[in-house]
Formats: C-alpha cells, structure tokens, sequence
C-alpha cells in the first residue's frame, strides 16, 4: 500500500537499491481510482522504469469499487500506469469489516462487465482466499456450458454460443517418455490436488477425519440366531 498512501516514499535512492535485487516483482494495492493520484503515478513509473513488473491486488469493497464501472475505470487507470491487475479478492471473513463485505454475485457481475468488454491485460482474477488455509480459488462466470466426447459448447461475454469439435487424433501425453515428467519421477507431491487424481498419483481425497468419521459399527443380534 505504501505507492498509494505514501507514493513520496518510492525514491530515485530506493529504485536504485531495488534493481539490484532482479528477478523482483512487486504486487500494489489499488481499490478505487481516485487513489491513483498524479504521485501515485510517479512512484509506479518509477518502480516500472526500473524493471520491476507491477501487478495490483484489490478488494471488492461494498459502497467502494462494487460497481462495474468503478472497477473498469480501475483496472483502465491501472493498466495506463504499466501496472496489471491481477487479483480482485473477495472481502474476508475479518472481524469488523463485515460492512464492506459483498455478494459473491456482485463480483461476478463485474466479471461479466469486464471480459470482452476490455483487453484481456486489464481482467484481473476474481478469488475467494478460502477461510481455514484453503488457498485463493478462482471464482468465474461458468463459459463451459456442455461438452460430450466429441464437442464442447462455449459462450463468450455476449452470450453467443458455439460448439467448439474436439480433437479426433491425439497422442495422449505420456509420462513415462517426457523428460519434464522423468525429471519429477520419485519426488513426492503433497499438494498435488484435483491434479494428482487425474494424473494417478492418487485414487481420492480424504477430508481429515475422514476414516474416523464413517467407521461403521456392525450389531449383532444374537438372541434370534439358532
């Protein structure tokens, strides 16, 4: 937050030192565009000038940025100051913040306005950082409308539907014979996912407490056996 409430911070002296430590890459947090202030646009071009790629994290916040058009403006501003919009969080579970909080519904609203209707260098994506350590998950209008195993139906931001026709010759990617995949052979994943369950590496996903949970008693009658 510091290039928005203290843009005067981001020194010639400071971008200096910063460009010794390249590969770097900076997230910014803008939520409205009115925070984009002609200091504010100082501090990015100097972050930029100094090959520092610049994304932005914001926060849908209810009576703030929770309008379509706010947004647009945003991510516009943005992109116009070398700075790409990357994440739009969804307002967390924090205690006394519960008024800026906002339908899912909104956010994908403002989804829908902004996919088609602008370069795809200023879509961020929408997430939920998931309550109890689950991790962003992407949360977006649903452009998958059907599939079979010969075609699948898509729809773009006009809702214009159309049936894409899958491949009929394909060598399924095998990892016995790709060197990436040799290269990874024998390190465990413990945060393989969905990912490992269609790769093999794993049959299910237990929630913890999964086996306790549905243990299952067997009972016996036996006073009517003979």
């Amino acid at each position: 937050r510091v290039p928005v409430f203290l843009p005067q911070r981001i020194t010639p002296d400071l971008v200096e030192m910063l460009r010794q430590f390249h590969p770097l890459w900076m997230n910014v947090h803008f939520n409205h565009p009115k925070e984009i202030t002609p200091d504010a646009s100082v501090a990015l071009a100097r972050l930029a000038d100094a090959g520092i790629p610049l994304g932005c994290q914001s926060v849908l916040l209810a009576g703030v940025n929770d309008c379509p058009n706010v947004m647009k403006e945003l991510v516009h501003k943005l992109v116009m100051n070398r700075v790409r919009p990357y994440y739009v969080y969804q307002c967390d579970l924090v205690h006394g913040a519960g008024h800026f909080r906002t339908p899912v519904a909104t956010g994908l609203e403002i989804m829908e306005a902004l996919r088609g209707h602008t370069s795809g260098y200023a879509v961020p994506t929408y997430v939920i950082d998931a309550p109890g350590g689950g991790g962003k998950i992407p949360i977006m209008p649903n452009y998958l409308i059907s599939q079979s195993a010969d075609r699948v139906v898509v729809r773009n931001y006009e809702g214009y539907m159309s049936a894409y026709t899958q491949a009929e010759t394909y060598t399924r990617h095998d990892p016995a014979t790709c060197p990436a995949c040799q290269r990874r052979a024998g390190v465990p994943d413990l945060q393989a996912g969905v990912s490992g369950l269609l790769s093999g590496q794993a049959l299910n996903i237990k929630p913890e407490g999964f086996e306790h949970t549905h243990q299952r008693e067997t009972r016996i009658d036996w006073a009517g056996v003979e």
